[in-house]
């Protein structure tokens, strides 16, 4: 009996405490519905512990005889001085913490010239002024985490802020810097009070188990590290990573800027991230810019080769063991959809555990904070909260709020199967895209004009700047998930051409503010590389081409009352490069067709229209 009372005046005391937990006087993480609550005793920003140290590395990439370091921040809750406590760490690098170069003229790479042929016009190489105070890094994460039971750290990426090193933007160094780090959180790399000292600093208040995330360059990172198989990184949440710089500087063999930075490179991200040591800048530009960059980046062609395999994170992942869950925006026109897709498919085959977010929106946008909790709960706290038997894929549906997302098997949708549309000629004015393949419908030409948007040639009624074609009014909605993919048969009438191709929903609606309306995916591809991605050969003027490319992931409901529409145009004002205009383009229908993913596959397409 005074047993059952004093059980009951702890679970009294439990309850009008909430999250507030007692251990042997400790304070300690507290879980709930399988997710780490906010903890009173953690929540106090003026009890939290913050201080930097430098983690020696494995690499040196700077030119001096040491061994770089990488500056790290740490913010930690009290307890884990005064009460011994040790906590899993959330981890976010990046190479923006201490400022950007500023947006000059000339920054960029010209554009306006003609394909396989170098600019005249000399870039700008503008300096970055160095930002930020010690020992601050960055205050991301440290309000959503710290009061969750977790310790927060940051650290600078190679040859930015107070980090030593060169940036590579993509090399081997940044993966093996958040390594480095990570190693440090387990007691297998040294840390110092210091860049150049040798006063030891340990990591005592953690328990090793390490989860990273970040948005952008910032989510890439986490990706970079994970592929090293770091022991300790036990799960990553990337959001809208770039997972490799080809595919975000090229696209199936053309030269491709990443939306709304038209006329970037990756040297132009080299220059406007070296935030380093202002003494070591002339060394680092000399051998990674002007050097590595300059002559593997290869402008002129577009071709894939060593310098961007290896900055591809997909051919890395091998020794990956981290649990992944990822998000991308399907509207992402910057970092576009399939850098997520490609890691994500793949750590499936490799038996990772895995789950993917997607939205509908841009640039950006993490999963909903319960996602994020869950997958740190699981695998940073050990929380057997069975994450890891959720539906693998959540996407955000048209109209639906970003935290409330509707759960699907995987992605694409498993119900999702290919259907193939054939091109029927009119398409200067508008063809029609139907299941049927009629014969001897023979060639149909297009003259490029690079001053001609996207959005202009859908809209256009009439073009002899692009081919159009369409679907029925859709009769019912139609749903579609996963790749297309499309085959084409062109010729040109110069030794190089750019093609262009996107699917739209039409009408098209100038006055909508909804993005998923109008534009459904689109995609680019250089003839020259009809064999080969790695090698390219000039066109010989009338003679046709067939290649095959897969247009931008999806997973979006087109609407009763829609068409499907294919638009096929050369130069692509938002994106490539700018020839002068005239070329023309002439695509052979009798040899090209569109595959899409429906749910539902050919008989749910047939019910469509």
């Amino acid at each position: 009996m005074i047993l059952a009372k004093k059980i009951s005046r702890i679970l009294f005391l439990y309850l009008c405490l909430g999250t507030f937990y007692f251990t042997q006087g400790q304070t300690v993480p507290v879980f709930e519905n399988g997710e780490a609550q906010i903890v009173e005793g953690f929540s106090n920003p003026k009890d939290w512990i913050t201080h930097d140290l430098w983690v020696e590395t494995t690499f040196n990439t700077d030119g001096d005889d040491q061994m770089d370091r990488m500056h790290v921040s740490v913010t930690r809750p009290l307890q884990t001085e005064t009460e011994a406590l040790q906590l899993p760490v959330v981890y976010e690098s990046s190479p923006y913490y201490a400022g950007v170069a500023p947006d000059v003229p000339n920054i960029m790479w010209n554009v306006e010239h003609e394909l396989g042929e170098a600019t005249t016009v000399a870039r700008a190489h503008p300096e970055v002024t160095r930002t930020g105070k010690r020992p601050v890094i960055s205050n991301s994460l440290v309000k959503e985490w710290v009061p969750r039971g977790y310790i927060v750290i940051h650290s600078s990426s190679p040859g930015t802020g107070l980090s030593q090193g060169s940036p590579t933007v993509g090399g081997p160094n940044e993966s093996l810097a958040p390594k480095a780090v990570v190693d440090w959180l387990n007691g297998r790399a040294k840390g110092f009070t210091t860049p150049d000292g040798d006063e030891s600093v340990y990591a005592t208040w953690t328990t090793g188990k390490v989860g990273m995330t970040g948005t952008s360059y910032n989510g890439t990172l986490p990706i970079a590290a994970a592929t090293t198989g770091v022991q300790g990184l036990e799960a990553i949440i990337p959001i809208a990573p770039n997972t490799s710089y080809y595919h975000y500087y090229r696209s199936n063999g053309l030269v491709r800027s990443p939306g709304g930075y038209l006329g970037e490179d990756i040297d132009v991200l080299y220059d406007f991230i070296h935030s380093g040591d202002e003494s070591k800048r002339e060394y680092s530009n000399r051998v990674v810019r002007d050097n590595e960059m300059r002559y593997g980046m290869d402008r002129l062609t577009g071709d894939y080769n060593d310098f961007w395999a290896g900055r591809d994170y997909l051919n890395q992942m091998e020794n990956m063991t981290a649990a992944l869950l990822m998000s991308h925006g399907f509207n992402d026109w910057n970092v576009m959809p399939e850098h997520s897709n490609r890691i994500y498919q793949q750590a499936k085959k490799q038996g990772l555990p895995t789950q993917i977010y997607y939205h509908q929106d841009g640039h950006g946008g993490p999963p909903p904070m319960r996602m994020m909790n869950r997958w740190f709960t699981r695998y940073l706290h050990g929380v057997q909260n069975g994450v890891e038997n959720d539906k693998q894929a959540w996407i955000v549906r048209e109209n639906d709020a970003r935290d409330n997302p509707t759960p699907y098997g995987a992605y694409p949708n498993p119900l999702a199967q290919p259907v193939t549309l054939y091109l029927n000629k009119g398409g200067n004015e508008v063809g029609e895209l139907t299941r049927k393949n009629k014969s001897r419908q023979r060639t149909e030409t297009l003259t490029d004009n690079y001053a001609i948007s996207g959005e202009a040639h859908a809209k256009a009624k009439k073009s002899k700047n692009r081919l159009l074609y369409t679907t029925p009014i859709l009769e019912k909605d139609l749903h579609l998930s996963g790749e297309t993919e499309i085959t084409i048969s062109v010729s040109s009438n110069k030794p190089a051409v750019n093609l262009s191709v996107w699917m739209v929903s039409l009408p098209w609606e100038s006055d909508s503010k909804l993005i998923t309306d109008n534009i459904i995916t689109r995609g680019w591809a250089d003839p020259q590389n009809n064999e080969s991605l790695s090698e390219s050969s000039p066109l010989v003027p009338g003679e046709f081409y067939k290649l095959s490319f897969k247009l931008q992931p999806d997973d979006q409901i087109i609407r009763a009352g829609q068409q499907i529409g294919l638009v096929i145009f050369a130069s692509d004002k938002e994106f490539t490069l700018h020839p002068k205009p005239g070329t023309e383009l002439t695509v052979d229908l009798d040899e090209t067709s569109i595959t899409i993913p429906v749910v539902g596959g050919e008989d749910a397409f047939k019910k469509s229209i």
